[in-house]
């Protein structure tokens, strides 16, 4: 019991090892590893142009989680779509480990989005007719760089449900396997939109816990998008959007465990 209390402290200690250089790193590079400045989007609909998002600006640092709060059309899927390359922008600049996502053109864009980006959503959108080991895989197989399949999976609590189909499995299992395929890709930025949206509350807390400790223990960087802003508390850093403007980004230099978190 002693050398498991030794153990857990020798790694935290080295997570705070591995968050500091993070931190060191970016800030010597001279730009936030996650940057939105002054990112405005509008839509043209007809006759009607409809401003999603105002002169939005906020940056991440990499290894930290991040959590986008903000109501229902306050803009934060519109800002989770041009940071994962899925649309883009109508002036600003939007950039990513020193790379402006907002300059690249339509094939650049592809190959950011499968390289780069790994994306968690609130439903699982899994192919039904492959196992979970399966559609790990399948992502693997567009990337420069990946996962073992199976170990991410086991990483996620899955390892004895490896060949089981998603239909055999409870809605937490199959966001787990999401996030399995989404972390398997090695990307340099993991995006989540409301990923605990249609799952109960304790299987929500799991979700929010394994993508806590994803970026402890990891240094993966995450940003979570959500409208549950009793959430908030977990994240490094907690950005506010209403009516397409960010309205304030706080810092958290003590985030909670989400197991002390309820709503």
């Amino acid at each position: 019991m002693i050398m498991d209390r030794h153990e857990e402290i020798e790694m935290i200690r080295k997570m705070a090892a591995v968050r500091e250089k993070a931190e060191q790193q970016s800030e010597n590079e001279g730009e936030p590893y996650v940057l939105f400045d002054h990112v405005r989007k509008v839509y043209h609909v007809g006759e009607v142009d409809i401003e999603a998002l105002a002169d939005a600006s906020f940056s991440v640092s990499k290894g930290e989680l991040a959590v986008v709060v903000g109501e229902s059309g306050a803009g934060k899927t519109t800002l989770l779509n041009i940071l994962g390359g899925m649309d883009t922008l109508t002036s600003g600049r939007a950039v990513l480990d020193g790379r402006e996502i907002s300059g690249m053109s339509a094939r650049e864009l592809t190959k950011y989005r499968r390289y780069d980006i790994g994306f968690v959503f609130q439903f699982y959108n899994l192919v039904q007719n492959l196992t979970a080991l399966e559609n790990v895989s399948l992502a693997t197989q567009i990337c420069k760089d990946p996962l073992d399949p199976e170990q991410t999976l086991r990483a996620v609590g899955l390892g004895d449900r490896l060949y089981n189909f998603p239909g055999q499995l409870s809605g937490g299992e199959q966001q787990r396997v999401a996030i399995a395929r989404a972390l398997a890709k090695n990307p340099k930025l993991l995006l989540c939109d409301e990923p605990t949206g249609a799952l109960d509350y304790v299987t929500g807390k799991q979700i929010l816990q394994l993508l806590q400790d994803q970026a402890r223990n990891m240094g993966t960087t995450v940003i979570i998008i959500t409208h549950n802003k009793a959430i908030t508390p977990m994240a490094d850093r907690v950005i506010s959007v209403r009516s397409g403007r960010v309205q304030s980004v706080e810092i958290n230099r003590h985030p909670v465990p989400v197991s002390k978190i309820e709503w």
